[in-house]
């Protein structure tokens, strides 16, 4: 640093001069009390970097002004606070989404959240068999429930669905061919190809069909010697309309065993009920896989299951062990506290009567469209106050969807409030609307809504507490500089 002080005005230099050492600072009986409270590891360290940075301020030519000991030690007592408050937050999601991939997928169930906090605060039999005394294997935890609510033979559990589908890849088709339809190549979230996924698995893809059509024909012809799997990939998060053509499970079933190779079939956000039976879209259920013939089943624990993030695979019980006994899957392998949740998400299972209730997903998922207006109505007022002058707001209908990346053709009535720049413009408007959407993101409990069709839109089909919307109000008044 000392370059750039010699080459600065004297001016600058006189302000540098005025910087107290940290030794000097950190005796000062305010930074003792934060020593007592927080350490001195943590005090001196933030102490070093705020004066660290006035210096390069100041070194670059920056008035700093007149530099008072008060003055930094209150930002050094915030710099403190900011160390030690956590980046993960709680959020409002008011965009519309049940299933937000960057909002945290699904809500945990209270027996979920429950189980998690009893396991995590005593040891616990996580590979420990309590019968025999003997080690024990973690998917036996939840392996029995898996084969009871799906109809496999054997089931087993990684940390996400990309990871079992890599997994059983690997395990099953390792240098091997592997016949993919064409229209099944599916991109997930952050560019994730299916062929992408083949190729760190050590397997070869095979491309039948065309984007709009395959046929059992197709399957039967690119069928050889090394093939190893067929695979059946469920298209969740995109449709193909118009003249489309595609090869059922059972009839794909019926062609691998005849050809003596294995049918795997990844449904990506798969169910485990028939979500018809609660007016909504009705998605293909792992039960309906296996009971078609297939080997293996993939799917996702936070998307439509309502639990934590985890990938299960379940299947045959030879395919299943082969998995199972691949070196990747200890690499792959879920931890106790996912492994908790996901235990007591799919007893919930066990009761499918009491599912609405006790999922918050399918709760949020089967709200009507007028008790979430109704919610409208109370918010209008008070967020038009809060708002005023510069904004109107108004009750409005909108439409939610069920995920981000699962299911996001799939529409919801819903309502919510309509936020507009007032007097309404056409210059500007899309400024004020980005303006308003991040003082929102700034509030203690932030809130994320969606800018649409010329308004800010916060679709309340997610936020069944008003009360953690209406609490903020006056802060957000404030920083509106109402």
């Amino acid at each position: 640093m000392a370059a750039p002080v010699e080459s600065i005005v004297d001016g600058s230099k006189a302000t540098l001069r005025q910087l107290p050492s940290v030794d000097r600072l950190l005796r000062e009986p305010a930074a003792r009390a934060l020593i007592e409270q927080h350490g001195h590891t943590l005090v001196a360290d933030q102490c070093r970097q705020l004066l660290e940075e006035l210096r390069r301020r100041v070194g670059t030519g920056v008035d700093a002004g007149e530099l008072q000991d008060a003055e930094l030690l209150a930002a050094l007592q915030t710099r403190c606070q900011q160390a030690l408050s956590s980046r993960f937050r709680c959020v409002i999601n008011l965009t519309g989404t049940v299933i937000h991939t960057n909002l945290g997928r699904a809500l945990l169930a209270d027996q979920a959240i429950g189980q998690i906090l009893a396991m995590m605060a005593a040891p616990n039999n996580l590979e420990f068999d309590l019968q025999s005394g003997a080690r024990g294997e973690r998917d036996s935890l939840v392996e029995p429930l898996l084969c009871q609510l799906t109809g496999a033979e054997a089931a087993t559990v990684v940390n996400n669905n990309a990871g079992a589908v890599l997994l059983t890849l690997a395990a099953l088709a390792r240098g091997r061919p592997v016949i993919v339809s064409r229209g099944e190549l599916v991109e997930i979230g952050g560019a994730f190809r299916m062929p992408d996924v083949m190729r760190a698995a050590g397997a070869r893809l095979v491309e039948v069909g065309t984007t709009n059509a395959t046929h059992l024909a197709d399957y039967r012809r690119a069928i050889g010697e090394r093939t190893a799997l067929i695979m059946k990939v469920h298209t969740s998060n995109y449709a193909i309309e118009g003249f489309t053509s595609s090869v059922g499970e059972r009839d794909l079933a019926a062609l691998a065993r005849a050809s003596n190779i294995r049918l795997a079939c990844d449904l990506g956000s798969g169910s485990l009920v028939d979500l018809s039976n609660y007016g909504l879209p009705r998605e293909p259920l792992p039960r309906d896989m296996i009971e078609a013939g297939c080997d293996v089943v993939t799917f996702s624990g936070d998307k439509l299951l309502g639990g934590p993030q985890a990938g299960l695979i379940v299947g045959s019980r030879e395919a299943i062990g082969r998995i199972r006994a691949d070196p990747l899957k200890r690499a792959l392998r879920i931890s106790k506290l996912p492994l908790a949740a996901l235990e007591a998400t799919l007893r919930l299972y066990l009761e499918p009567e009491k599912l609405p209730q006790r999922l918050p997903t399918l709760r949020l998922l089967c709200r009507t469209q007028a008790t979430i207006r109704a919610v409208a109505e109370r918010l209008c007022g008070p967020m038009r106050e809060a708002l005023a002058p510069r904004y109107s707001v108004e009750v409005a209908d909108m439409v939610s969807q069920i995920g981000s990346g699962s299911l996001p053709v799939d529409r919801l009535a819903s309502a919510g409030l309509r936020i507009t720049q007032r007097p309404v413009r056409r210059k500007g408007s899309g400024a004020a609307l980005n303006e308003l959407a991040a003082v929102l993101r700034a509030l203690p409990e932030p809130v994320i809504g969606r800018i649409s069709d010329g308004a800010l839109q916060l679709d309340l089909r997610c936020l069944e507490d008003p009360a953690r919307l209406l609490a903020q109000l006056p802060v957000l008044a404030r920083a509106l500089g109402q």
